[in-house]
């Protein structure tokens, strides 16, 4: 037996309006929104009292998808420090290759984006950079150039 794909990565928020816009200037589609509570809910993620709200965002070709996902109760757990650096265990990144990483860039930052780094070049195949996006979470940026 196997997997048949990975569906989906979920991504705690406490801005869910401001991830959706985030997430949206960097090409993804809205997918659809629900308000999620109950029991199934409460014995899925293993709480008590669940009350969210979720919204699935689609990438163009329509094979990833992002969960963002705003917890109204029970009351969200934060994380310390509140911008852990790339080397911190746990979920690291998700990364997106662009067509024009320098414009993406420049509109991800209206969005509240700030660099890591510098934009590299690997040998002469790809741009890349790091982020810090909605949440905190690290989005990296990769450009074929070759």
């Amino acid at each position: 037996m196997t997997i048949q794909r990975m569906d989906n990565v979920a991504i705690v928020v406490d801005d869910l309006d401001a991830a959706v816009a985030f997430f949206a200037e960097l090409g993804m589609e809205l997918e659809g929104k629900a308000e999620i509570e109950g029991r199934f809910a409460d014995l899925t993620v293993g709480l008590d009292g669940v009350r969210s709200d979720i919204v699935m965002m689609r990438t163009p070709d329509g094979h990833s998808k992002l969960e963002l996902t705003k917890y109204h109760t029970p009351a969200v757990s934060g994380t310390e420090p509140r911008n852990p650096p790339p080397n911190t265990l746990g979920l690291h990144r998700v990364m997106f290759a662009v067509d024009d990483i320098d414009d993406t860039i420049a509109r991800l930052r209206a969005h509240g984006a700030e660099l890591l780094g510098e934009v590299a070049q690997y040998e002469n195949i790809f741009r890349l950079c790091y982020l810090r996006g909605p949440a905190g979470i690290i989005v990296a940026l990769a450009e074929q150039t070759g």
